[in-house]
């Protein structure tokens, strides 16, 4: 079983930069006089900025308590953070936000860089295989790290199959398709099972056990819930190497939580400050953070006569805050279809797939 460290990511995140991965050895099966010397190769193997490094004059150990306290573990945690976002921590004032920002931006390199720089940050990025050869070659390798990918559809359409497909993929080797972190499941709707993962972990040559042992999993309750759940996950992200996050689904309580036209506009801000949040956990951690939604019938003038009048619920926010976002519905027999909805780099396309024993696969006959 292998203990898999965090990457460092680009300012905002273009891209995950190369992965370290070493593997934990038991402290009793070290001789004591190299137990030292392995313990400074472990701290050297932590390429994240911790937030610690911002203690100094006017920032105060307690101070950075409160910071790890809200969910800012790393020093690009606490830089990608507003003044407005830092300045609701009870017991930090104005003054110590401008500080605390002050240093942290003395860390980090977030002014301009040259495209020739952006391109060759983006050739580290990892692409979770999905599970089938069609459904990779759409997505030009499978889904991406560092950015959030939006799976939406109708029920029986794939959708938390995929999402355990992803699980077991992501602590696969690079070179196979798997970007080799732990997987981070929220479960919004009771439908996560673990003897899924062992199905699929035989698939491919994994132990299960190790398996499930690499995969954190929480259920959410309500929004509030969900949204804190992410502060829970940018912690344990800082202390060790985590490849995905999966929220399954993103917009369900929110229907529930928020009902009628008189809640929207705050059932929308929250939404966008769960949505932020998890952009963040993108940018900082390099992880690859996959949301499912539901959809819903038009039926105003949106609606085509002979077209497919469904759409993803969540309106712009989820839209804007999702890099790339896949439409997945029933095809022929057990087949399913995934299209591309939206995306900066994917090209407009669809592939088959289907849902077997041992995860998602590729079409069937």
């Amino acid at each position: 079983m292998q203990v898999l460290l965090p990457s460092l990511t680009s300012a905002f995140a273009f891209a995950t930069r190369s992965i370290c991965c070493v593997r934990s050895i038991p402290q009793a099966e070290l001789p004591q006089q190299e137990e030292a010397l392995y313990e400074d190769h472990a701290e050297q193997q932590l390429p994240f900025n911790h937030v610690e490094r911002l203690e100094g004059p006017g920032i105060a150990p307690s101070d950075v308590k409160k910071l790890k306290d809200n969910g800012y573990h790393t020093i690009e945690a606490v830089a990608y953070a507003t003044k407005k976002d830092l300045a609701t921590i009870k017991g930090i004032s104005d003054t110590k936000v401008d500080k605390i920002l002050e240093a942290a931006h003395k860390h980090l390199s977030m002014g301009f860089t040259t495209a020739t720089e952006v391109h060759l940050q983006r050739q580290d990025i990892c692409h979770l295989t999905t599970g089938g050869a069609e459904l990779d070659g759409l997505l030009k390798g499978g889904i991406e790290t560092g950015s959030i990918t939006e799976i939406f559809g109708e029920f029986r359409t794939g959708k938390t199959q995929l999402c355990h497909t992803l699980c077991v993929t992501c602590q696969l080797p690079m070179e196979q398709g798997g970007a080799e972190g732990k997987a981070m499941y929220i479960d919004t709707e009771g439908t996560f099972r673990p003897e899924r993962l062992v199905e699929i972990a035989e698939r491919y040559g994994l132990s299960g056990q190790d398996v499930l042992e690499n995969v954190s999993y929480a259920r959410a309750y309500n929004s509030d819930h969900q949204l804190s759940l992410l502060v829970d996950a940018a912690g344990m992200m800082a202390e060790s190497r985590f490849g995905l996050l999966i929220v399954d689904s993103a917009t369900g309580l929110y229907r529930t939580d928020y009902s009628g036209r008189g809640e929207l506009s705050a059932r929308q801000m929250h939404l966008a400050k769960f949505m932020r949040a998890l952009s963040r956990l993108a940018a900082t951690y390099g992880v690859a953070c996959v949301i499912t939604n539901q959809v819903v019938a038009q039926v105003d003038g949106g609606a085509s006569m002979f077209g497919d009048n469904k759409k993803p619920i969540g309106g712009n926010i989820i839209a804007h805050a999702s890099t790339t976002r896949l439409y997945l519905r029933k095809g022929r027999g057990e087949n399913r279809v995934c299209k591309i909805y939206d995306s900066p780099c994917l090209a407009e396309g669809e592939a088959q797939f289907s849902i077997q024993g041992s995860g998602i696969g590729d079409a069937t006959d």
